[in-house]
């Protein structure tokens, strides 16, 4: 709020993305009061009050960084997933409102960061069994900009393997977003 007081009038504020992230894992048996309110701070805390100090200002983009664990879930992540989804719902309230919004869901990225820095070889691998496979910058950042270009309320930016998505839908493990993006044999019934 006193960073956005501080603006001068002749250069107003254009637009906002939104990259925050923390976070706490933990199973949801396990996942207490303080976890959640870690992960709920960065994400949707700040979210909110962004969208609540600018919904009066004209923004060309609004853009919140939420992830695919969101719409695809994550193991351990019940309180990041559930942070994300509130991201994604608030682009599609302030749509509703009139406002520019895009929520875009990141996958993994190459590049290691402090919320990837724990990922070991195994975690990973698990991963691209999953289907999911790590964007390089360059992909990232087309994707970035064919959101912005494209500006639906919500983009899901993630690097997939089709093979592994396949050996998923043949177990009944693919998520139901994914399975449009796989053609599986139907099977006859004697």
């Amino acid at each position: 709020e006193a960073l956005l007081a501080k603006l001068p009038k002749a250069h107003p504020l254009g637009a906002i993305v939104h990259a925050a992230g923390v976070l706490d894992d933990a199973t949801v048996q396990k996942l207490t009061p303080e976890q959640l309110g870690r992960v709920f701070k960065a994400k949707a805390d700040s979210a909110l009050a962004l969208h609540e100090l600018t919904k009066d200002q004209e923004l060309s983009a609004f853009v919140l960084f939420s992830s695919a664990a969101g719409a695809l879930g994550a193991p351990g992540q019940a309180n990041y997933a559930a942070a994300n989804s509130f991201l994604d719902a608030l682009a599609q309230r302030r749509r509703t409102e009139g406002l520019p919004a895009t929520s875009i869901a990141w996958g993994l990225w190459q590049r290691e960061s402090a919320m990837t820095s724990h990922l070991g070889e195994a975690e990973k691998a698990r991963m691209e069994r999953s289907g999911i496979v790590a964007l390089s910058d360059e992909q990232g950042l087309a994707l970035f900009d064919q959101a912005l270009a494209r500006s639906p309320s919500l983009a899901l930016a993630v690097g997939l393997k089709r093979e592994a998505l396949r050996s998923q839908a043949q177990a009944g493990l693919l998520p139901p977003l994914l399975s449009a993006l796989i053609r599986t044999p139907t099977r006859r019934r004697a």
